[in-house]
């Protein structure tokens, strides 16, 4: 079973700044549901660009992408 990165991408001069507040409210969503996911991050990826994300099993995916709608995924490797 893989794991998936679902991720969100913030743009502009506050993005790693909306990033940070946005895994906060990830964080919130996994304690609120009770779900088992253990890893979250946000990362700066230009000084203009910086993502929040979560790592999900692949069977879980689904429901969690309908409800969250990140912006994009991709195979989760550590």
């Amino acid at each position: 079973m893989r794991d998936l990165k679902l991720i969100w991408d913030f743009r502009g001069p506050n993005a790693l700044k909306t990033a940070e507040h946005h895994e906060i409210h990830l964080k919130e969503y996994i304690a609120l549901n009770h779900l088992h996911i253990t890893i979250t991050g946000c990362t700066a990826v230009t000084d203009m660009h910086a993502i929040a994300f979560l790592v999900v099993k692949e069977d879980e995916m689904k429901p969690l992408r309908d409800a969250l709608k990140p912006h994009r995924g991709q195979v989760y490797t550590p």
